[in-house]
């Protein structure tokens, strides 16, 4: 019998995980070791293997906190086991690296100033809450977003969610960055009734210099699913100084007409997100950054609506 892989699970450090498979490796003479410890993964220790390939952890659920709230009582810098929050100016800073997600320093905060982004459900538990909007879904013709980050990258999740969701023949979108292998992006698309996707910039390097991605997949996405007649929305979030100027709109436009998009929706830049960087304890580097308001993008708008492509806000 031929062993394709062994799988060694355990709870909490110390259990024996690392010492079972260590014990296991010697006997194969080629093996691939996938070493998931967020603590500390050790097996490099022991067996000195070569590194493949290295990930970091982020876990779900993120601490946050309300500085005006904050007593300074630093009982959360102790409670914490793995040390990932830090006091610097009077402000207590967290490594989100670092953090683990176990929700000690929100549990035991004396004044209630750690709260938490991020958490845990099973597919019944949203569509329960989808449904409690059922009466307004079929008075505007709305339905159910699935929002961002990226919701692609859970797509087994997401599958089984739209399963249920159109069991009650619910319209349901999804935005998009479009960053997603083409395989699970074209098994995934079609589902949808319309995907709101997002165009950052036409320009790969200029891309990858705001998002840390290229864009060449994006664009192979956002073309196919145009060809295969899916509902799409283009959609440009215009911020300063990355693709705000008349230069932008002109690449983005011929980039839309290259693929075939008749439409495109403009999101100004706004602020709205800029407290929960603060809550998060991230540096905002749009902090100073004014706002932009459709009078502002009228001749950005132009250049799109001189080329065919109906642009709108």
């Amino acid at each position: 019998m031929e062993i394709k892989e062994i799988l060694v699970i355990s709870g909490k450090g110390g259990t024996g995980k690392t010492t079972i498979t260590s014990s296991i490796i010697p006997y194969f003479d080629s093996l691939v070791i996938g070493d998931c410890d967020v603590d500390a993964p050790n097996l490099k220790i022991l067996l000195n293997p070569s590194e493949k390939e290295k990930n970091g952890f982020l876990g779900m659920k993120k601490a946050k906190i309300d500085s005006e709230k904050c007593i300074h009582c630093k009982k959360c810098l102790l409670d914490c086991p793995k040390q990932a929050i830090q006091e610097k100016d009077n402000h207590m800073i967290f490594d989100h690296e670092k953090c683990i997600g176990c929700l000690q320093c929100v549990n035991n905060c004396p004044a209630k100033a750690l709260s938490h982004e991020g958490d845990y459900k099973e597919i019944q538990e949203i569509v329960d809450i989808c449904m409690q909007d059922i009466d307004f879904y079929e008075e505007s013709n709305g339905g159910v977003t699935i929002s961002g980050g990226e919701g692609m990258v859970q797509p087994d999740f997401v599958k089984a969610l739209l399963a249920k969701l159109k069991e009650h023949k619910i319209h349901t979108a999804i935005e998009t960055t479009g960053y997603i292998k083409k395989e699970i992006f074209r098994e995934l698309a079609p589902m949808f009734d319309l995907l709101l996707f997002d165009v950052k910039h036409y320009d790969s390097d200029e891309h990858y210099e705001g998002t840390h991605v290229h864009n060449e997949l994006i664009i192979e996405n956002l073309a196919w699913a145009i060809t295969q007649g899916i509902e799409v929305l283009p959609r440009i979030p215009v911020i300063p100084d990355f693709n705000d100027s008349l230069d932008d709109a002109k690449g983005i436009a011929a980039l839309l007409n290259q693929v075939g998009a008749k439409k495109v929706q403009l999101l100004p830049f706004h602020q709205f997100g800029e407290n929960k960087y603060h809550l998060l304890g991230k540096t905002y580097s749009y902090e100073n950054v004014k706002a932009l308001h459709p009078e502002d993008l009228t001749d950005y708008q132009r250049i799109f609506l001189d080329v065919g492509i109906d642009c709108f806000f």
